[in-house]
């Protein structure tokens, strides 16, 4: 297992909000529903993407774009369409002086929109869950990430659409993992752009000694790792494998895995029902006390209270 697809294997979609959105003009939607991360996916017709930090940008049919939350952000026909929509956590759906839309722009299943013939028709993906692991990665990326159709296409697209208005049994599962599946392929695309300021652990899978420690370290989190027996799985000394090491991710391996053993941690507690005894034993811990005591380090608060939620998850 690499890097990424760590990250993206603990807290995977589950019951995501999704939508096929039809609009005719003028339109303007303001997004402040706090999600931690959305997709859309530009069918047909163009759109303006409205930053509240940040310049406009122009989006054609075949561009995929990733929103990191929460700030808030406008999408709408033109940048200067004033915003006639506003999405408020929870994805309540109102005007900007507060009156409900929720009915009245109800298309359908999972179809909404001011007309259903609209030219504008884009999908929306949006990720409820909000994990430790989720900001290792929300930590890499913009607060919006645009990659272009030229640049690259995925058949997953074509699949979302067509699934996206059925009401089957198992059809919020298909969904999820079909999210899943197109948020790997844009976060690949838009790490591999050549001007991409991609993290150090995304760059350096492709390193010939720093790639397989990786891999190491995230097939198998409960293993005891040193640095030595690290260093003699992948064929280098100890002082070569933590100097690349060091300058590839920009800290230590051991430090690294902490953060990575952390994070996992911190997933498990809120996503799962397992003992602390279990978790500390899946991420490498010897027992509870020990995860407890760098848990507390690092987060300021016991395994128990972050589990009950005595800190936000951001």
């Amino acid at each position: 297992m690499d890097a990424l697809a760590d990250l993206l294997d603990g807290p995977r979609a589950r019951g995501a909000f999704m939508l096929r959105c039809t609009l005719a003009p003028p339109w303007s939607v303001r997004i402040q529903d706090e999600a931690p991360l959305t997709l859309l996916s530009m069918i047909r017709d163009d759109a303006w993407l409205l930053p509240d930090d940040g310049e406009p940008q122009r989006v054609v049919p075949g561009d995929m774009v990733i929103f990191r939350g929460p700030d808030p952000y406008t999408v709408s026909d033109d940048p200067a369409t004033e915003p006639q929509i506003v999405i408020h956590p929870g994805q309540h759906c109102a005007t900007p002086d507060g009156t409900s839309l929720s009915g009245e722009m109800d298309l359908g299943v999972r179809a909404w929109g001011n007309d259903p013939h609209g030219p504008a028709v884009m999908l929306i993906g949006t990720y409820q869950m909000r994990g430790a692991v989720t900001r290792r990665l929300l930590s890499a990326l913009p607060a919006m990430a645009v990659v272009r159709g030229d640049t690259w296409r995925s058949p997953l697209v074509g699949v979302l659409q067509e699934e996206i208005g059925k009401d089957e049994p198992g059809q919020d599962v298909v969904l999820d993992r079909l999210l899943d599946l197109l948020l790997i392929g844009t976060l690949r695309a838009w790490f591999s752009r050549p001007d991409a300021e991609a993290p150090g652990w995304y760059r350096a899978h492709g390193d010939a000694v720093v790639g397989p420690a990786l891999r190491l370290l995230h097939e198998d989190l409960s293993h005891p790792w040193t640095v030595a027996d690290l260093a003699a799985r992948v064929g280098v000394s100890r002082a070569a494998l933590a100097q690349r090491f060091t300058k590839q991710i920009g800290e230590p391996p051991m430090s690294y895995l902490t953060g990575v053993r952390l994070a996992q941690a911190a997933d498990l507690l809120r996503e799962s029902d397992a003992t602390l005894d279990a978790v500390a034993r899946r991420v490498g811990y010897g027992n509870a006390f020990a995860l407890s005591t760098a848990f507390k380090r690092e987060h300021g608060v016991s395994p128990q209270e972050y589990r009950t939620g005595a800190v936000p998850v951001a």
